[in-house]
């Protein structure tokens, strides 16, 4: 059991070497595009919920 936990973190190393990590230009772009389309995904969910809400207590008066 030791030996594949060692085998298997020697791996996971080898694998991390090879990963090509963002600069911080790359990163906050991402997190703004990312952060923008949760906002832009919540207002129109939140307009959506909005409008069914009304819709259904029209229907149900």
């Amino acid at each position: 059991m030791f030996a594949k936990t060692t085998n298997f973190l020697k791996e996971v190393k080898v694998e991390l070497k090879k990963v090509s990590w963002p600069d911080k230009n790359e990163l906050l772009g991402s997190t703004t595009v990312v952060i923008i389309s949760v906002i832009i995904l919540a207002l129109f969910i939140g307009i959506c919920d909005f409008i069914f809400s009304k819709a259904m207590q029209i229907i149900i008066r």
